[in-house]
């Protein structure tokens, strides 16, 4: 009996452990499936979505983080004593490393954004922080409450000035080669594959950076000492002959085109040429769909679309509206050559004008925060952390 009762309970956990491995099988197929799924829904939107900036697979990654979740779960080896089980465990690895790059995409997309668009973004970013530090802090914060330090030195003065124009130059045409990445991503659908990726991204944020930097390094050769106290030159003014020397005369025109009026233009244009491009295919997509006018069905490809156009339009419009004053005095400067008295109004308004162009290096970042739902979530969890992390020692400390 007691043979026959180890039998028959060796048979019962061999059934058991053969039911677990059929439910591995099916489950793993089930896994499979979704990585495949996300994989046919991802291919398209390589490098940013054909709408815009915002990747729409908010569905497509929420599904396969549950999926993820059940799959960590249920890859556990299965403990028993069926030798054909252990074979599962080896296969189980395999089925984990398959996994491993979905984790790691959707780890890399928690805001919903390509790798082209979130390099672009932070480029930006970058640049507007280092143009507030030159330009706010290092120049005329210095400038009003810390003129008498180091940075008043002229040799250091001139290095900031050169810093501050390159920072700023780099903040208005990272902008210019993001609306342009947009642009091809919406209406050339040929060249989006090859263009919009992160390779071409860098390389194109590196080229531009280079290039703006050196066009900048002149301007260290266009200013001298403002006063010299006990052989040590401070601050710097600009050279006499920056005004009448035909070649700084060019250098200066040359740089009043590249920023701002170039970036105005083609901002402008590729604006124009986005919009039109996405009311042609909208009609056309409507029509398609078999939409009348009265009708209002929901679209998610039309939602993606529109929360797209709206970081697009939003970042560039509001580069084009605080840009707008100094662009407005420059023109009235060279057509009147008025506004040298410190009382004038003109004066005024163009010390406005730098006021909102500074203004403007410091909102692509809370632009973003407002029309982003998941950048605001990820915000918030960033900001929650902290208190969560203490809350969660205080409740794991023992009494």
């Amino acid at each position: 009996m007691t043979v026959r009762s180890s039998v028959a309970a060796f048979r019962r956990r061999r059934r058991a452990d053969l039911g677990a491995v059929a439910a591995f099988r099916r489950r793993r197929r089930a896994d499979l499936g979704a990585v495949a799924a996300f994989r046919r829904q991802r291919r398209p939107d390589l490098g940013g979505t054909a709408a815009g900036p915002v990747d729409s697979v908010a569905g497509p990654v929420d599904e396969i983080v549950g999926s993820s979740q059940l799959t960590a779960f249920h890859l556990v080896p299965i403990r028993c004593r069926d030798p054909r089980a252990l074979v599962k465990r080896r296969r189980s690895l395999t089925v984990k490393s398959v996994k491993a790059a979905p984790s790691e995409t959707m780890s890399r997309s928690r805001c919903g954004l390509s790798t082209c668009t979130t390099r672009y973004l932070v480029a930006m970013a970058a640049a507007d922080l280092l143009t507030v530090i030159t330009e706010v802090v290092l120049h005329w914060i210095r400038k009003h409450y810390f003129y008498w330090s180091f940075l008043s030195i002229t040799p250091v003065c001139r290095v900031i000035r050169v810093l501050k124009c390159a920072a700023t130059d780099c903040s208005v045409w990272f902008t210019v080669t993001f609306t342009f990445d947009r642009f091809v991503a919406i209406c050339c659908q040929k060249l989006k594959t090859k263009y919009c990726t992160g390779k071409t991204a860098a390389a194109v944020l590196a080229t531009a950076g280079v290039l703006l930097c050196l066009k900048n390094l002149p301007r260290y050769f266009t200013l001298e000492p403002w006063r010299i106290i006990d052989n040590v030159p401070w601050d710097c003014v600009t050279v006499d002959s920056y005004f009448t020397h035909p070649g700084w005369v060019a250098f200066d025109w040359i740089d009043t085109v590249l920023t701002p009026f170039l970036p105005f233009a083609v901002i402008l244009l590729l604006n124009a040429l986005t919009v039109r491009h996405i009311l042609v295919a909208s009609r056309v997509r409507k029509g398609l769909r078999g939409e009348s006018k009265g009708e209002n069905r929901s679209d998610p490809e039309m939602e993606s679309r529109r929360r797209s156009v709206v970081l697009l339009f939003t970042i560039s419009g509001s580069f084009i509206l605080l840009w707008l004053t100094i662009v407005v005095n420059f023109i009235y400067y060279q057509i009147t050559g008025l506004g040298n008295d410190a009382n004038d109004s003109q004066y005024i308004f163009g010390n406005v004008g730098f006021l909102l162009r500074n203004l403007s290096c410091c909102t692509n970042t809370f632009i973003y925060a407002v029309t982003q739902s998941k950048f605001r979530e990820q915000m918030k969890s960033a900001v929650k952390y902290p208190f969560t992390s203490v809350l969660h020692l205080i409740n794991k400390s023992p009494p």
